[in-house]
């Protein structure tokens, strides 16, 4: 997903003209969105360089230099070894300087309008689920609930909940539908394949996803579309909005959700 920015340098005169931001300061600013709102958690390892560079179509050098700069800004680190690799270290946005909020706050309006749709079509995915889910969707869904109930970290708690969602979308029986959600994750995480976590996410999703699976098996079409859209707001929008509680502009997407959520 890539995006135009511009950052500003002043001139002998004091006044500012726009410059044009350089990949590694745009895949910087990406990462650095990811830390702020929980895509990526502290202790995390980054994924390695030929992977990011393959999923932003960038070349390898670009991502050093991008890892190098937040390296600078505390947000990564290094380690060596043979369980080394590139770290995230905790992070508050609300305690990072003006500079660095001024940095992430444009990456939290280009993704206001993915957010949306990505609400809009799970609200229909888990509506279409409970209508058309089969016997086998529903164990499918109670298998991977109980898993996400046992997990104890990100990447449990992460895989878990793909499984949920995944079997919730195979219930639509729409393979073009359950193929757009699950393309859609990426695109409303930057680029990421995955949701925000914490261990507080995940305790306020677990009941979450017992209520919608419930709703699912018992084919309630509406109560389901009811229960997605809380979900969504919960552990994907509420993220985004606590790392830029402050954004310069609230458009559309905060005035629709702040409806659908009344």
């Amino acid at each position: 997903m890539a995006y135009a920015r511009a950052k500003r340098e002043s001139n002998s005169e004091g006044w500012q003209l726009p410059r044009a931001m350089t990949a590694s300061e745009q895949i910087a600013d990406r990462v650095l969105a990811a830390v702020a709102v929980g895509v990526l958690s502290p202790g995390e390892a980054l994924p390695a360089e030929r992977d990011l560079a393959t999923s932003f179509g960038v070349a390898r050098n670009t991502v050093r230099q991008a890892i190098a700069r937040l390296q600078g800004l505390g947000v990564l680190e290094a380690r060596r070894g043979r369980s080394g690799g590139t770290f995230v270290l905790p992070f508050d946005p609300a305690a990072a300087d003006t500079a660095v909020r001024e940095r992430l706050a444009p990456l939290f309006e280009d993704v206001e309008a993915l957010l949306d749709y990505r609400c809009l079509i799970e609200e229909q995915v888990a509506r279409t689920a409970a209508m058309r889910r089969g016997e086998s969707d529903v164990t499918a869904m109670q298998i991977a609930l109980e898993q996400y109930e046992q997990a104890a970290d990100a990447r449990t708690s992460r895989e878990a909940d793909h499984r949920l969602h995944g079997a919730l979308a195979a219930a639509t029986a729409n393979p073009h539908l359950a193929n757009l959600s699950r393309q859609l994750i990426g695109a409303g995480t930057i680029g990421f394949p995955a949701d925000p976590y914490s261990p507080e996410l995940h305790d306020r999703a677990l009941g979450q996803h017992r209520e919608l699976v419930g709703a699912v098996a018992r084919g309630d079409a509406e109560a389901a579309a009811t229960l997605a859209r809380a979900h969504f707001l919960v552990t994907t929008v509420d993220p985004w909005r606590a790392a830029f509680a402050e954004p310069p502009r609230r458009t559309s997407t905060q005035s629709r959700v702040r409806v659908a959520h009344s």
